[in-house]
């Protein structure tokens, strides 16, 4: 049985509100036991933007938007487009920098290096995943609104760290919204990347049936790379299997298309003769570079763990499927997949090569969810999943909404992992009216 812990109101300094394009918009500044289980000791700072629409009046109810990642900061908004703009109509809206991210005690190798050696940096680190997030979350609402409950809105892995905010403080939602991010609540870290790793397999065919033409170039690039030292424009040396994390793309809408329009302008004739071209290597660099989000790479592993090491999971079951070989027949690229190679590929990560071992190699992570309680939920729950998301694979989505009390789940294949930012006003409205609507998985009262 786990014991839900009780949570005091944190300190909060906001600065004077200010009118954007039509939009109310508050900075908040919270400090926040680092441990919320020892609260008189080290304080850490946790950013929150309030927005609202400049007409909308005091009397909104409140919603809080949990970002994907894990490690990625809060959307910077300046106007009521997209998604936000839909929420927007009916609520205030708190778009909260978790912990490590944006505005809030950043988690970077510099800051990081101030903790003293590995293991301390390690043990620091720890207080970065979902369970410390919600409480965050918990003590910020009681600053901000009291007793007064607000809907939760997770994108990604937003959606985790609300399966963990219904685990162990439902009391502060009113309600639940989750777009592409039904978590994998049963499942082994194992289990569920040996089912992405045959979801990446079925991007690649889609990708190459689609644009037949480019296997070879792709090829003749990794060719390049493995025979020539190339630099990309920070200096770091290109290898293949950075490159091969450019598979990153095909979890998006349009994102084989992306892949496809950077293949496609990879050479250029030099004075040395045919190379790739400046443009191809800044576009990777980009598009793989992680350097921003360290908490990506040496704990993207650790948000699935309950007491167990991951040990490099992703990394460990390459060898079942050898598509991912580099020199295989035909290349494919992977996905969502870290690996302690990447601590190798990134400057500015190479410092935290035995920061990330530790945590690999760390047995005693505390529970992320509480199952009895799920399954007893009573706070409404909408979400949306996607038929072919290679992050979050509708499988263990289906599995958790039949465990999960009051769940209202739509199963859709129009849009990929990335649907609010395609059609967010569309799957927005959807969902808050779905929020009341009969439930037809789990508990029923």
């Amino acid at each position: 049985m786990i014991t839900r812990m009780k949570i005091s109101a944190a300190q909060r300094t906001s600065k004077p509100s200010r009118i954007t394009n039509g939009l109310e918009i508050t900075d908040h500044y919270f400090q926040i036991p680092l441990d919320h289980n020892a609260p008189n000791n080290e304080k850490i700072d946790v950013f929150a933007r309030e927005v609202a629409r400049y007409d909308a009046g005091p009397k909104l109810p409140w919603m809080i938007f949990f970002q994907g990642g894990p490690g990625g900061e809060s959307p910077r908004i300046s106007s009521s487009a997209g998604w936000c703009g839909e929420i927007l109509k009916t609520h205030r809206l708190l778009l909260l920098d978790q912990r490590g991210t944006g505005l809030s005690s950043q988690v970077m190798p510099q800051t990081l290096a101030r903790r003293g050696n590995p293991s301390q940096q390690a043990e620091y680190l720890t207080h970065f995943r979902a369970d410390s997030i919600v409480r965050d979350a918990e003590s910020i609402r009681k600053s901000l609104i009291g007793d007064e409950k607000w809907t939760g809105i997770g994108q990604s892995y937003g959606g985790f760290c609300l399966f963990s905010y219904l685990s162990f403080h439902p009391e502060g939602l009113s309600g639940v919204i989750i777009t592409g991010g039904v978590a994998c609540i049963k499942q082994h870290i194992k289990d569920n990347y040996r089912l992405t790793y045959k979801k990446v397999i079925d991007k690649n065919h889609l990708y190459f049936s689609r644009y037949p033409e480019d296997s070879k170039t792709i090829k003749e690039i990794v060719t390049h790379i493995q025979n020539n030292e190339i630099f990309l424009p920070s200096g770091v040396r290109l290898t293949d299997r950075r490159f091969q994390q450019l598979g990153m793309f095909f979890g998006a809408s349009g994102g084989l298309e992306t892949m496809h329009f950077l293949i496609e302008k990879a050479f250029i004739t030099g004075t040395n003769g045919r190379e790739l071209s400046e443009y191809f290597l800044a576009e990777v660099e980009q598009a793989s570079c992680f350097e921003n989000n360290p908490i990506f790479t040496i704990m993207h592993e650790s948000i699935y763990a309950e007491g167990y090491a991951t040990q490099w999971a992703a990394e460990s079951l390459r060898t079942e499927f050898p598509q991912f070989n580099v020199n295989a027949e035909s290349f494919y690229f992977t996905g969502e997949m870290v690996s302690p190679l990447m601590l190798e590929d990134h400057k500015s990560l190479k410092p935290l090569k035995e920061v990330a071992e530790i945590l690999a190699q760390k047995s005693d992570w505390p529970p992320l969810y509480n199952l009895s309680q799920l399954a007893k939920n009573t706070v409404p729950i909408s979400a949306i999943s996607y038929y072919d998301d290679m992050y979050v694979p509708i499988e263990w989505s289906e599995q958790t909404a039949q465990h999960v009390g009051n769940f209202r789940i739509w199963v859709t294949n129009e849009w990929e992992h990335n649907g609010i930012g395609v059609d967010g006003p569309k799957i927005i409205s959807r969902l808050l009216n779905q929020l009341n609507e009969p439930a037809p998985y789990g508990y029923r009262g």
